[in-house]
């Protein structure tokens, strides 16, 4: 993984700063998922498809910034696949336009004191904030998701909720694949990542562009209801 910048692009094309935060035993579809389909609409992208001037025009250059939780360059190992690079620190990571946050496997262990500070001192300057399945759980324990709608996985969600262990500050949402509060993007289980990538791109992007990103992705995006996973939370209080 890496941080790339395309510089034979044209001076006027506009930059978009995207930072992912790795915490150690994320899914690796979270973050490979939502990833790749929100980069499907750089300007890189759409310059390999052969996409005509009108459509180069109107998407951004993406540059990502792979962080470790832990702040530091030491490999960060997924659910699956290879090890993942980081690409910058917490003290090096430049100004952020977005930031990516993939499930863990165990949200409720503890984030370091680094991380927590890192994610509440560049909240307030990000356009936007995006957790996958687990990592809104995750980014609880940082304050920033506080009286916030958000949505995560279900299962986990629901373990939570019995075993009592649940952060009762958020404002847990139960019934759809993906819920966005303001500037905070929240996704549900794991493929859920990839249709709140496809949401944010409808939202901030041209018809034209979103449809050729999904007739090169082959995919669909599923809408935030009906949600057929809805029945997992079924009885279960989140509030």
């Amino acid at each position: 993984m890496s941080s790339t910048t395309e510089s034979s692009s044209p001076s006027d094309v506009p930059v978009l700063n995207f930072g992912v935060l790795l915490i150690p035993g994320y899914q690796w579809l979270d973050a490979a998922g939502s990833v790749d389909y929100l980069n499907q609409h750089s300007y890189a992208m759409f310059k390999l498809f052969g996409a005509p001037p009108h459509l180069l025009s109107q998407v951004p250059i993406m540059n990502w910034h792979y962080l470790s939780s832990t702040g530091d360059l030491k490999d960060v190992r997924a659910s699956a696949g290879p090890p993942s690079h980081p690409t910058t620190t917490f003290a090096e990571c430049p100004e952020l336009d977005y930031l990516v946050v993939p499930g863990p496997d165990h949200p409720t262990a503890p984030l370091s004191e680094e991380c927590i500070k890192f994610v509440q001192e560049r909240f307030p300057k990000l356009k936007g904030f995006l957790t996958i399945c687990t990592g809104s759980l995750a980014m609880a324990q940082t304050g920033v998701l506080d009286g916030v709608q958000a949505a995560g996985n279900k299962y986990v969600l629901r373990m939570l909720a019995n075993a009592g262990l649940l952060n009762r500050k958020v404002k847990w949402v139960g019934d759809r694949r993906f819920a966005v509060d303001g500037k905070v993007w929240t996704s549900a289980g794991v493929t859920a990542g990839i249709d709140l990538a496809a949401e944010w791109a409808r939202v901030h992007f041209s018809k034209e562009v979103v449809q050729l990103a999904q007739d090169v992705s082959e995919y669909v995006p599923n809408p935030a209801q009906p949600d057929p996973f809805a029945r997992l939370l079924e009885g279960i209080k989140l509030d």
